[in-house]
């Protein structure tokens, strides 16, 4: 009896330590697939946001750019607003008219008694972005009695407009047209060029307004 009762004994000192072993085991091999688990799952979200994420739009213009060709002072329209005196002109002449030419068909006729003629671009930096763009232009040079006699080409952002007429355009001397065109930046400048093709070009002035 004495024998077998200390045969169970030593069985049992030896199984308790082995089964401990095999619990921890378990036990910390458990933990350690928990972990590896959780490391992977933010690696897997961060992967599909960056893929799906849509693709950044140009911001526009957050202000309106009015420059008034062929004067060295800023102009203050009838609704207050304010022209940047001549830039970004390439080439060409400047010229002033009397202040007391009458200019029909605007409000705003001293804007249109100072030009610019015979430049051939005009480059303004702007951020990308849709626009319009104003052209101002009017015909007041006394040498020019007749449609056809200043005819020019242009072309702004790509849009061309060729045989362009001032006086059939406005309807004839002295008076005020805009020509509005719309455009998409992508480069960061408007870019406007200017061919003449009877006589010189001339304009009056160019306003860049941020679409809305």
């Amino acid at each position: 009896m004495h024998t077998k009762s200390y045969l169970m004994r030593s069985v049992c000192r030896c199984l308790v330590p082995a089964l401990a072993g095999v619990l921890f085991i378990g036990c910390h091999s458990a933990k350690d697939g928990s972990a590896g688990s959780k490391s992977t799952l933010p690696v897997t979200v961060e992967s599909t946001r960056a893929t799906s994420a849509p693709a950044a739009q140009p911001k526009p213009a957050s202000r309106v750019v009015r420059i008034r060709a062929g004067d060295t002072t800023p102009f203050t329209d009838a609704s207050g607003k304010v022209w940047l005196p001549d830039q970004g002109f390439a080439d060409g002449e400047t010229i002033s008219r009397p202040g007391d030419m009458k200019i029909e068909n605007t409000r705003d006729p001293g804007l249109y008694r100072c030009e610019r003629y015979s430049m051939t671009a005009f480059s303004y930096p702007v951020p990308d972005g849709k626009y319009t763009v104003k052209l101002h232009f009017a015909e007041t040079y006394d040498g020019i009695t007749g449609p056809g006699q200043r005819v020019f080409s242009f072309n702004v952002e790509g849009r061309e407009f060729k045989d362009f007429d001032v006086w059939a355009k406005a309807g004839g001397p002295q008076r005020a047209y805009i020509e509005s065109v719309p455009v998409e930046i992508t480069d960061g400048r408007l870019d406007i060029k200017f061919t003449p093709d009877i006589q010189n070009p001339e304009i009056n002035g160019i306003e860049i307004i941020p679409a809305s």
